[in-house]
């Protein structure tokens, strides 16, 4: 008997349009509490599928019969078990998710944010199952990515789909929640991989440093991006402006919360930096520049067109982080109040610094779970 599928290209879409989606998770509880996909009008059972070989009956009420249900587990097979044992049972409605969460974790999903002034355009690429954003530029022929996920093929592909060749991929910082796919961009396109020297003391590959005050013209129509030198993240996490429009904040800012300053060990050393940039450098830029972060934390910030970002001023009256007025009491919050460390952390920074260099599956592995760069 052959199960229906639901790829994660249908799944993203009815995040995006908030449509409803009931989600059997058949992963273990601990791998379900830790992250899962997740949309507004989502509703979810999780029963491992171990509880299910013998049979569906724990789950037989419990799974509707008048809305799609889709079975979800960590690559595919398992969910597509559980899938037959339902529709062996009188079940029409039930789809197995292809490739699971590993496909959920690295799908993106591009969202046109603007045409610039000259004739350019720019994209924000949401990694829904991992919390990522990331960038692209395109101008009269060139492009120019922005904190690239580790899927590199995508970007390149979406640049040639725009008769565009990459010619510069930057990074913000040194990534440490996800693999960075600049380098391999810049590889197989011959772009110049741009990194914050500070971020770079250790990386074993050639790069150009990221100085403060840097302008990088990315097609003939001369859109300039401007490197803000940032330190809070990390001691290098340098912004962009773009266009003079939008402020490409990195780990920084978040359109709900701040970043976090430990993830090299160093909290407390970081987070005047922190402070710094966010109550003194950012205050002196215009509260019109549109904030796109490198992340986000939660579907509440994605904008009715699947995208992140709001205005600087609104986020300076409406963002908890930036309204904390107490120097001692931002030292707390931004030391104390920190989620767990992104899983593998130190092994990413690794492969972002190219001491390591894992196989594709490893980095999957290495990037499960959610997204946990912001202070929460």
């Amino acid at each position: 008997m052959s199960v229906k599928t639901m790829n994660v290209q249908e799944i993203a879409k009815r995040v995006v349009n908030k449509e409803d989606l009931f989600v059997l998770d058949v992963r273990n509880e601990d791998a379900y509490e830790d992250w899962k996909i997740e949309g507004d009008n989502f509703d979810y059972l999780n029963v491992p599928y171990f509880d299910l070989i013998e049979g569906i009956e724990p789950i037989q009420d419990k799974v509707p019969k008048d809305r799609d249900v889709a079975v979800v587990c960590a690559k595919g097979g398992s969910s597509e078990f559980v899938a037959e044992q339902l529709v062996e049972a009188g079940f029409d409605n039930v789809y197995s998710v292809e490739g699971g969460m590993k496909a959920w974790s690295e799908h993106l999903e591009p969202v046109k944010i603007a045409d610039l002034k000259d004739g350019g355009e720019l994209f924000q690429f949401v990694r829904l199952g991992k919390g990522c954003l990331s960038y692209m530029v395109i101008s009269d022929g060139e492009a120019a990515t922005i904190d690239a996920v580790r899927m590199a093929d995508v970007f390149i592909n979406f640049a040639e789909e725009k008769s565009a060749k990459i010619t510069h991929a930057f990074d913000t910082h040194l990534h440490a929640d996800h693999i960075s796919g600049g380098r391999e961009i810049a590889e197989k396109t011959g772009a110049t991989y741009w990194l914050p020297p500070k971020d770079a003391t250790e990386v074993q590959f050639e790069y150009k440093p990221l100085e403060d005050g840097e302008d990088v013209k990315i097609g003939s129509s001369k859109i300039s991006v401007q490197a803000l030198y940032s330190p809070g993240h990390t001691i290098g996490s340098t912004s962009f402006i773009v266009d003079d429009q939008y402020l490409m904040s990195g780990d920084i800012l978040f359109v709900d919360s701040i970043g976090r300053p430990d993830l090299a060990g160093l909290a407390d050393d970081w987070v005047g930096d922190l402070r710094e940039t966010l109550y003194k450098r950012y205050k002196e830029l215009s509260d019109e520049l549109v904030v796109l972060p490198a992340h986000y934390m939660t579907n509440n910030e994605l904008n009715e067109d699947g995208s992140v970002g709001e205005k600087l001023g609104e986020l300076y009256k409406e963002n908890h982080g930036l309204n904390v007025d107490d120097e001692q009491e931002f030292r707390r919050m931004v030391t104390e109040n920190l989620p767990p460390q992104p899983n593998a952390y130190q092994e990413i920074r690794e492969t972002n610094m190219g001491k390591i260099s894992p196989e594709t599956e490893k980095k999957r592995e290495m990037e499960i779970g959610p997204n946990r760069c912001a202070v929460k």
